[in-house]
């Protein structure tokens, strides 16, 4: 069964700055969504999607991870979770297999699930030829795979994606995007932020508009598209968070 996110009330100041980096953040995230997360720079998706994946707590408010009436407690959220960051998460000096078994060992799989999660990845993701290779002489689309591959290795039902496709050729960017639709298929929630918003489009069935920390747009995307007049989530965008530069 698929689980679910309620994002309630959410606030978070950083103790180093005055103001609120999230005020009253409050969505839900419905079980097998493709979720996503969008807004300019500095809107506050990062401080939200560190709060989402337990690096920070929230000041104020609470996040509820559900499947179907039940609410999971916090070992199993970290058991049901997995997260992939835009910053490579694995070791350059290692090849794909090697990485994979350390990060499987802090997992806590057995040895034989992570010889079968790494078999069956590396062939899903087109990686089973470089397996061997040390991951530091690879393309930017081959260790975004591997950097996808490692975050899902313990089959989490949530997937966190912070930039998944940033720096790739077109033909990595779609590949990826075909699997994640498979993870979808097979019941995954994926919460996913990005700004390449046709991108997104293509990929999102839901979407929430964060602004200034504070949540501008929540719904199903063919419905914002409808209700603001815009043809694609960029002028949706640019309606609704403005035209002007953002740092």
């Amino acid at each position: 069964m698929s689980v679910g996110i309620s994002i309630d009330l959410v606030s978070y100041r950083y103790p180093s700055e005055d103001a609120y980096a999230l005020t009253s953040v409050g969505f839900t995230v419905q079980p097998g969504d493709i979720f996503g997360l969008l807004g300019p720079n500095g809107a506050g998706k990062t401080t939200l999607m560190s709060i989402l994946t337990g690096i920070l707590k929230p000041e104020k408010g609470r996040i509820i991870y559900s499947q179907g009436e039940l609410a999971l407690s916090e070992k199993e959220i970290s058991r049901a979770i997995g997260f992939v960051p835009q910053d490579f998460a694995f070791y350059p000096e290692l090849t794909p297999v090697q990485n994979l078994e350390y990060f499987g060992a802090m997992y806590d799989l057995t040895r034989r699930d992570i010889k079968r999660r790494t078999d069956e990845l590396l062939e899903l993701l087109g990686l089973s030829a470089v397996g061997n290779r040390k991951v530091g002489s690879f393309s930017g689309g081959m260790k975004r795979r591997v950097n996808l591959a490692i975050g899902i290795l313990h089959q989490p039902q949530v997937i966190f994606l912070d930039e998944p496709t940033v720096g790739v050729d077109v033909q990595s960017r779609q590949a990826i995007l075909d699997f994640l639709v498979r993870l979808n298929q097979e019941q995954i929630t994926i919460v996913y932020t990005s700004h390449h918003l046709a991108e997104a489009e293509q990929l999102c069935n839901r979407i929430a508009l964060i602004d200034h920390g504070k949540v501008i747009a929540c719904d199903d995307l063919d419905v914002l598209l409808k209700t603001n007049n815009s043809r694609d989530l960029q002028s949706l965008f640019l309606n609704l968070t403005g035209w002007s530069y953002r740092d």
